[in-house]
């Protein structure tokens, strides 16, 4: 289906008012693959495990609220608060954030009646991040009109506004498809019912609000992936967004809120119980991973990432070889994306984004030649060709060149730092 959603009146962390939305796209389902959610993982730096006492409100240092009613630019029917009855630890190691069916009129709410209260929860003026992993464990909630999301926005949207700022949606759930979840990228010129994105569905008619699942996303220079319980579901890079700029590079804050009715999910209705419950076992983030010591980049038969005769000229081809712990094949993965040995970088020749392009090595130049990422299912990807790094001829002879070309998860695709 296709949503479109105005732009919403928000309170952005007892700030000033900010046009905030919560928008996403319906699923596309590709058939999921097998993932290691770790690869890209640097030094956890934001945690909150939600140990405390029942009924306590979240760490103030870490949690700020949106508060106020309004439809928050979806026709959403609940006013958010910070009261603990909406959002509070439960003793158990959980955060719970209750949406609850409230009498008309309460909270002074000056949209419809306000008969739905719930929360929404921000790190807007405590934690922003560039890159890095993003994380959630949590069980959702469940009836028509239920709508929770573990999402992010760009930290500049007070002075570019939205969709400019960029919004990342880790997940979001709708009542009426209890068993998909989206991922989804708003910016300009694909926002609303055109922003970018995919969806998960669990095998078996299993239900999200049965039992907890993890939510992550990897987000590197040039791409964002998605995960549900380890498992790649949607991964989008420049190349997806149809000639639209990738507002991914600075700062983000994330959200958590549990709505209740709007356009996407419709309202409740009689089948709907209340209260409902997002429980959120923990949050967690970590640093973009800048490698630390350099290391090898193993592949195809056991065999290194490899350049040839040890070259520093601009242009010396880039192969497989035998493993042989030579400064040709010790990489170091640097924090603007690039991937580099002997003082320069990993590079696809002449920027091409061509299947059978060759890989070289160059001067570093900060240019889309020079960025990879390594996802979770080990496709080491240019983002700018959105392909992978690939043995020519699936040959696993020394000095085999390598080259980019459409990733299609064979085993000469399959990469690992070691």
């Amino acid at each position: 289906m296709k949503l479109l959603h105005p732009l919403a009146r928000a309170a952005v962390a007892l700030a000033a008012a900010l046009p905030i939305i919560v928008t996403a796209t319906a699923a596309e389902t590709p058939a999921p693959a097998s993932a290691d959610v770790g690869v890209n993982a640097g030094p956890l730096v934001f945690a909150d495990e939600f140990n405390g006492s029942a009924g306590t409100a979240p760490d103030a240092a870490k949690w700020r609220y949106d508060i106020g009613g309004g439809g928050w630019g979806n026709n959403e029917l609940e006013y958010y608060t910070n009261r603990t009855d909406n959002a509070s630890l439960d003793g158990a190691g959980n955060l719970v954030i209750t949406a609850r069916r409230n009498n008309p009129g309460n909270y002074g709410c000056w949209y419809g009646t306000c008969q739905y209260t719930s929360a929404r929860l921000l790190t807007a003026q405590t934690f922003t991040q560039t890159y890095g992993r993003f994380e959630a464990r949590m069980k959702l909630p469940r009836g028509q009109g239920i709508w929770p999301a573990f999402w992010m926005l760009g930290n500049d949207i007070g002075g570019v506004g939205w969709p400019q700022s960029g919004e990342i949606d880790i997940m979001e759930n709708v009542g009426f498809e209890p068993s998909t979840v989206h991922g989804t990228l708003h910016g300009p010129g694909y926002s609303g019912g055109a922003g970018v994105g995919g969806g998960y569905t669990l095998p078996g008619g299993q239900k999200f609000a049965d039992a907890f699942h993890t939510f992550t996303v990897d987000w590197a220079p040039g791409a964002i992936t998605w995960y549900v319980d380890g498992i790649q579901f949607s991964r989008k890079t420049p190349a997806d967004i149809g000639g639209n700029r990738w507002v991914f590079d600075h700062p983000f804050f994330m959200i958590m809120n549990l709505a209740v009715g709007g356009n996407w999910p419709g309202n409740p209705d009689g089948s709907t119980v209340f209260p409902q419950q997002l429980v959120i076992d923990y949050v967690r983030v970590n640093a973009p991973d800048t490698g630390g010591s350099a290391g090898r980049i193993t592949g195809l038969a056991g065999k290194c990432v490899d350049v040839q005769g040890s070259g520093t000229a601009d242009g010396t081809r880039v192969q497989l070889y035998t493993c042989n712990g030579t400064g040709a094949q010790n990489w170091t993965w640097a924090a603007d994306g690039s991937v580099r040995a002997l003082g320069k970088c990993l590079d696809v020749s002449g920027g091409s984004t061509a299947d059978g392009a060759r890989v070289q090595l160059w001067t570093c130049n900060g240019t889309g030649a020079q960025k990879w990422t390594l996802s979770g299912a080990n496709d080491l990807v240019n983002p700018q060709a959105n392909k992978c790094l690939d043995v020519t001829g699936n040959n696993s002879a020394d000095a085999t060149p390598l080259q980019i070309w459409t990733c299609g998860g064979g085993a000469n695709q399959k990469w690992y730092r070691s």
